[in-house]
């Protein structure tokens, strides 16, 4: 009907075949019926031909297909029209696709033979594919030999006994987070072809309110293959970018340093880098502790960073999760790398417990009984233990690798190697005409899964063991890009787990901030457990000290008390009434000083000071105690004569910073030298006496010595009379010492139970009895063994400036001995006693020059240091002062707890006035002191206030503070007089206390006689 030729004649001839007689509209009609019906048809067709093409076209990911379609059947093969519609309208609706139409000549007959024979070839393939893919199938039986593998390696590694191919390094985290951590931490994250520097901010007790800040940088190829100094200085120029990027430059903050490579580790932040891994191949980097390299790549970068720990990847995940889950004790890396790490009993480390010599009293407890071990399972295989398991493929992958023979295990389970490996698998099957790539792909992560599923299965098994249980919950920490983004890899790991391990259950949790913020949690847990052990310890040496400030303060145990604890009889600090003129003079070293205060009240209190600095010869300081006044005397009248006061008699305070049993103010008996003073004739002696003798002798100017004070007191004083909470004080320079303000009624050594008295602890003299001998060391003794009183003032030679710089020198002389430093180099000079001073030490520690000092200083000493032995030694030297600052934090905390106790308050408020020089010249030592004390006694509001003018001035308080006091009791001798009678007056009130009784005697008679 629809023939374009003859359609209305056939269409006549086929109704007249119906018995109907059409006309010629009626044949128009039928045609054109027919032809709506026939294209509704191909239209329909072409839809969903359309649908089929777009469905090709997306599953192959195609902008346009190019594409031909079979076609057969009598409609599309007879019909004049019908192909030409279907053809149009497919174009139109795909016209992004250009598609062919082929008319079947031969039918579906020869289609069913050619599927047969299509089946067959496929089914070969398949055969051939499968013989390929076979070695890549593990069975249980395999899959359990690989976890035996495995624990065989672990428990090598373990021990101390020759190279392992799982190395088992110490990680030095000795304990995962408890929810207390607090603060802000940097954390630094290296492991790939990304570095990642993060801010985080833990809150104290909110597990889930932490606060991270991160930027990404990415390391250029040509630098991680380059020179470690290159890679270093660019890591540090990241750093130094992200700090500036938060406005934390000079922050100073703990910094966490994960670093994804075996590393050896001696200390939670030392890292000697083993072997680099994952493509990286910087020179001069293998051998070196990675730690000191980013610290002196900061060096240069001219800003200071805390590093507190390096922790490989794992290790940090392992944290990370911890903090959300306490069961988390293993962590796992299926990335780029692969990796695993976990709670290592300590017993069980024999490279650490051969390493550490125990001392007395150093016993493991439960807190300190476990250490995260990085396995670096990676290297598993590479004693050839995995050759069963290791196909063509990996051998070949392997071959190509930039470390052939090396991290087998890691080759056939990490992210960068399986894409490789599937590669190879290609290659093989096209040129074998075959190509299944998605059974391949399948093969190779299911294989991968499988394998660190067999290595997971042994380290809980491992885990369960060692603490004798029938069945173990643990929580695995998991980061790693494979783990995450693979659609099957994660299943497959954790069923293999939970068939290898049937007595664990075992719990996966990814980890959402990567191993970043576990580097960061290292960092506030290892801070936090070393303050911890530090304030332990040091809250010990509080309490030792607590115990010999009452022996002190006793009478029958003061004879054999290091603390002497002597009475200075300054009762009281300034109240602000003082005025007056005085002189003062300061006599505690190789410098004699004298001033004038003059202490008025126009409208407000106010103080001028004139002084002047007088030399004390060496000789004069060994020579015999009268030639050491008569130098005093003539100091003083020299003085006197400048300011035109000789005509004058002014009250004087003399300090004498050396320790003097008192019975009075102004009497001062020297109980023994320090500080290089060895004037004969004067211990034993009253040096009042002895100062007024010598200005007796010479007679042009008198002097009245009101009162002898200490240093400590005379600073004490000096902050007392700008802050009258102040009631301690300190000394920490050439010597050290402290007083305090101690209830009478505890010093037995002076009568009277009311008010206070200034004691002068002498605390130099702790550990004189043997007290503090667990913690000096063989440098100590041998400081004590060559000073001019062996066997004395042990406390002072720990932390005092005159010892400090000696005592860095004996330790930077034995490191040189041992090859540590200067290549073993050692000059005279560095053996010259002396050579090395506290103000070297202080030199040394500043935060910007502090390294270009330490090689001016070493170079004056005949020494050539690298760049890591001036490193070295300002570490040496913030040991030192580190150790000073918290032993005197110590025992400053006990004198704190005794005011304290003293006052029976809940939490004290007090002022510590303080002086010396150390103190004063040390960068870090006010601020690590300050620190310290805070941390031991957090229950008291300390305020550290420095004394300005020194104890000069404080002993020119002291008097002024005893004038005000005597003219006080001057004055209400006088109120009293009023009431005071003679003899005679007493006589009279006796003779009118007897007429007044015998009136008495008459009244009472009298009244008697009334009553009758």
């Amino acid at each position: 009907m629809e023939e374009y030729k003859n359609g209305l004649k056939n269409t006549r001839d086929i109704l007249v075949e119906l018995g109907l007689n059409p006309s010629q509209d009626d044949c128009i009609a039928v045609q054109h019926v027919s032809t709506i019906v026939s294209f509704r048809s191909s239209n329909l067709v072409a839809a969903g031909l359309a649908a089929i093409l777009t469905r090709i076209k997306q599953n192959r990911h195609l902008r346009a297909l190019r594409i031909t379609v079979g076609v057969d059947g009598t409609v599309y093969k007879t019909h004049p029209q019908y192909p030409k519609r279907l053809h149009k309208v497919v174009r139109r609706l795909l016209p992004e696709c250009q598609v062919r139409f082929v008319l079947s000549d031969s039918g579906s007959s020869k289609g069913a033979a050619l599927v047969t024979a299509v089946a067959q070839r496929l089914a070969s393939r398949k055969r051939q594919v499968d013989e390929t893919l076979a070695p890549f199938k593990l069975s249980q039986e395999q899959l359990q030999l690989v976890k035996a593998t495995m624990r065989a390696g672990l428990e090598a590694g373990l021990k101390n006994k020759g190279p392992s191919a799982v190395k088992m390094l110490p990680s030095y985290v000795y304990h995962t987070p408890d929810g207390t951590e607090h603060g802000k931490y940097l954390a630094l994250d290296l492991g790939g072809t990304n570095f990642r520097a993060m801010l985080v901010k833990f809150k104290k007790g909110l597990q889930n309110n932490t606060r991270l800040y991160h930027k990404i940088y990415t390391v250029p190829l040509e630098i991680m293959q380059g020179t470690g100094e290159e890679l270093f200085d660019h890591l540090a120029q990241y750093v130094s970018d992200f700090l500036d990027y938060m406005g934390m430059k000079k922050a100073h903050l703990p910094a966490g340093f994960t670093f994804s490579f075996p590393c050896e580790q001696t200390a939670i932040d030392t890292g000697i880098l083993v072997s680099w891994t994952k493509g990286f191949k910087a020179t001069d980097c293998e051998g070196h502790d990675v730690v000191n390299l980013l610290r002196e790549a900061i060096k240069r970068r001219n800003y200071d960073l805390d590093i507190v720990a390096v922790v490989n990847d794992t290790v940090g995940t392992m944290m990370s999760c911890a903090y959300e889950d306490p069961q988390c004790e293993v962590g796992l890396i299926a990335g780029t790398g692969s990796n695993a790490c976990y709670m290592e009993e300590l017993k069980n480390i024999e490279k650490i417990r051969q390493k550490k010599q125990k001392t007395e009293g150093d016993e493991e407890t439960p807190e300190t009984s476990r250490m995260c071990i990085n396995t670096e399972w990676g290297g598993l295989g590479d004693d050839g233990s995995l050759d069963d398991i290791i196909t063509p493929f990996d051998a070949e992958v392997d071959h190509n690798s930039v470390n052939p023979g090396k991290q087998r295990f890691e080759k056939l389970t990490s992210g960068m190697y399986l894409g490789e490996i599937v590669r190879e698998v290609l290659l093989d099957l096209t040129r074998g005409g075959l190509l299944f790539r998605g059974r391949v792909c399948g093969a190779v992560s299911r294989r991968a899964a499988e394998l660190c599923g067999a290595g997971m299965a042994a380290v809980v098994d491992k885990i369960r063991e060692n603490r004798g249980l029938d069945h173990l919950n643990v929580t695995v920490g998991v980061d790693g890009a494979l783990y995450k983004l693979h659609p099957h890899f994660s299943g497959i790991l954790q069923e293999t787990t939970r068939v290898l391990a049937p007595q664990c259950n075992v719990t996966f949790l990814p980890s959402e901030e990567g191993s970043g913020k576990g580097a960061a949690l290292i960092t506030a847990v290892a801070r936090q457990k070393t303050h911890c052990y530090l304030s332990r310890t040091l809250l010990d040496i509080t309490q030792r000290f607590r115990k010999e400030l009452v022996t002190g303060l006793g009478r029958d145990s003061n004879a054999t008390a290091t603390l002497k604890m002597l009475p200075t009889f300054v009762r009281s600090i300034p109240d602000g009434s003082e005025k007056g003129d005085f002189i003062a003079l300061d006599l505690g070293g190789s410098n004699f000083r004298i001033l004038r205060v003059k202490v008025s009240h126009e409208k407000k209190q106010t103080v001028q000071m004139e002084s002047e600095i007088y030399d004390t010869p060496e000789d004069i300081i060994h020579g015999t105690g009268t030639r050491l006044f008569d130098h005093v005397a003539e100091c003083l009248g020299n003085f006197m004569e400048k300011h035109n006061i000789k005509d004058k008699k002014l009250p004087v305070g003399f300090t004498f910073s050396f320790p003097c049993q008192q019975t009075k103010l102004d009497e001062g008996f020297l109980i023994t030298w320090t500080k290089r003073f060895k004037a004969s004739g004067v211990e034993g002696m009253d040096v009042v006496q002895l100062l007024n003798k010598a200005i007796k002798k010479r007679g042009d100017y008198e002097a009245d010595i009101m009162a002898v004070v200490n240093d400590t007191v005379g600073t004490m004083m000096t902050c007392g009379f700008d802050d009258q909470r102040c009631e301690v004080g300190i000394i920490i320079g050439t010597g050290t010492n402290a007083c305090y303000m101690e209830e009478l009624r505890h010093i037995d050594l002076v009568e009277g139970d009311e008010g206070r008295m200034c004691v002068n602890t002498e605390w130099g003299a702790f550990g004189d009895d043997g007290r503090l001998e667990d913690i000096r060391t063989e440098f100590d003794r041998e400081i004590d063994r060559g000073s001019l009183n062996p066997g004395c003032q042990l406390f002072e030679k720990m932390v005092s400036g005159m010892y400090m710089g000696e005592l860095v020198r004996l330790i930077l002389v034995k490191m040189a001995r041992e090859g540590l430093l200067f290549e073993g180099r050692i000059t005279p000079e560095l053996l010259t006693k002396g050579k090395i001073e506290t103000k070297h030490v202080s030199a040394i520690e500043k935060s910007k020059e502090g390294l270009i000092k330490a090689r001016e200083i070493l170079n004056k000493l005949g020494l050539e240091p690298s760049a890591d032995d001036c490193i070295a030694v300002q570490h040496v030297c913030a040991i030192v002062s580190f150790r000073s600052a918290n032993l005197v934090a110590a025992t400053l905390a006990g004198i704190l707890m005794r005011l304290k106790e003293n006052k029976g308050v809940s939490r004290l408020r007090t002022t510590v006035g303080i002086d010396g020089s150390l103190y004063k010249m040390h960068p870090q030592y006010a601020r690590r002191l300050h620190k310290t004390v805070r941390r031991l006694v957090p229950d008291c509001d300390v305020r550290f206030l420095l004394s300005e003018s020194g104890s000069g001035k404080g002993a020119a308080m002291v008097t002024a503070v005893a004038y005000r006091l005597a003219e006080q009791s001057r004055q209400i001798a006088q109120i009293l007089s009023e009431f005071s009678l003679t003899t005679e007056q007493l006589l009279e009130v006796r003779k009118d206390a007897a007429v007044f009784v015998l009136l008495l005697c008459v009244s009472q008679y009298l009244d008697s006689d009334l009553c009758i």
